[in-house]
């Protein structure tokens, strides 16, 4: 549970904040959705927290508990899987930012972990134009950079669901939490453009796109630590007085 709830007293956060000339706060939102057999329901809150975390050990900021349940309508086929509608959501994380700033924290970031929770971006504009200071992070771009460096071969297009970097994540940060199969449960379905409509169940049996196979720790500890890296420039926008 200490990997997934922050342990800090309003005391830290407060001795934190006077540190700082404009706090950030970090929250991880996450799924509960299929993740192939071998891979928890769990996978994308686990993995925004791993990142979250990373961040929280590199930058002065405010680690949030994660939203662990969101918007994963497209794995509605498997059983376990749960969500909730893209207007909750909405309205989850807006509410989480104006809580926020009525503490004294002007800033969030929004670290997240499942690529189906498309309003995230939909916030972030929104609150951006009201002159609220919210970012989403990982951008594909940061993705890309750490795919890169931690040595993950597979793309990010063929690296869609429960593979390489998930796989690999979760081998870094919680290896226990993995069952015996990611080894032999590659599959590829690249030509995805009819998912929205058919969900994931029209180009998948097991649940998986990508090579998981290819997935290590080692690779997870990369990808961790250029997403670090990454969020650097994020951190130095939402902390300027621009």
């Amino acid at each position: 549970m200490s990997d997934l709830v922050p342990a800090d007293t309003t005391e830290d956060v407060r001795t934190r904040g006077a540190g700082v000339s404009r706090q950030v706060a970090v929250l991880p939102v996450g799924s509960f959705e299929q993740h192939g057999a071998y891979l928890p329901l769990a996978t994308d809150t686990l993995v925004a927290c791993a990142v979250a975390r990373e961040i929280a050990g590199a930058y002065p900021v405010h680690l949030l508990p994660p939203v662990t349940i969101s918007c994963s309508h497209e794995h509605a086929a498997w059983p376990g899987t749960v969500s909730i509608s893209s207007v909750t959501l909405h309205a989850v994380v807006r509410d989480i930012a104006a809580s926020l700033r009525r503490s004294g924290i002007d800033a969030l970031v929004v670290v997240n972990g499942h690529g189906g929770n498309y309003v995230l971006g939909n916030v972030v504009q929104e609150s951006s134009a009201r002159g609220e200071r919210m970012a989403l992070f990982p951008a594909a771009e940061d993705w890309e950079a750490a795919r890169e460096r931690a040595g993950v071969v597979t793309s990010l297009l063929t690296d869609m669901h429960a593979g390489e970097i998930e796989t690999s994540i979760l081998l870094h940060a919680h290896p226990e939490m993995l069952r015996p199969g990611y080894e032999t449960s590659d599959f590829v379905a690249d030509d995805r453009r009819h998912l929205l409509t058919l969900g994931m169940s029209g180009y998948t049996d097991s649940g998986v796109i990508g090579r998981p196979s290819l997935g290590s720790a080692e690779k997870g500890k990369g990808l961790l630590a250029s997403l670090a890296d990454s969020f650097g420039a994020y951190f130095s926008m939402l902390t300027s007085d621009a």
